[in-house]
């Protein structure tokens, strides 16, 4: 063992370890405080996003809860709507029916007196046909002769 001081780097060691501890420890010190800074930075930034991201998730749940509202009022004014279109088309087919029956019975009515006219002017025409045959029958020469003979 040799121990001499010097001849052991001992006293070149422990000055040289001093000297970094003296100034390795302002540079450590500086680097520890700027990791720090970022950390906290870091931090600061994560939790302001945190803080939006709550925010944003409020607002959509807030938003959804106003979609799922305004999705139940669409769908009962359309269940509404349906039920007042149904209530007004059975409302138009019954109107409908009710006019349709009056157009029959005016059609039958008038098919009707078709037919009792179409009658009566074939039994006149048949009456006239008949009478004239008749006048005819009675009408000879003879008896035209002596009616203007009377006649005169």
């Amino acid at each position: 063992i040799n121990t001499d001081i010097f001849e052991t780097n001992i006293l070149n060691l422990s000055i040289v370890i001093g000297i970094l501890v003296y100034y390795g420890r302002t540079a450590f010190l500086y680097i520890i405080k700027n990791h720090k800074e970022t950390i906290l930075k870091n931090i600061q930034e994560a939790d302001n996003k945190f803080k939006e991201a709550e925010e944003n998730l409020f607002a959509a749940r807030k938003n959804m809860e106003t979609a799922k509202n305004k999705a139940e009022d669409i769908k009962n004014q359309g269940n509404v709507l349906s039920k007042e279109t149904l209530k007004n088309l059975l409302e138009a087919v019954e109107d409908d029916i009710k006019r349709l029956k009056k157009i029959n019975l005016s059609t039958i009515k008038l098919e009707e007196e078709k037919s009792i006219n179409e009658i009566c002017l074939k039994l006149t025409n048949l009456s006239l046909s008949t009478a004239v045959e008749k006048i005819n029958k009675k009408l000879n020469s003879t008896y035209q002769k002596k009616v203007i003979t009377q006649t005169i």
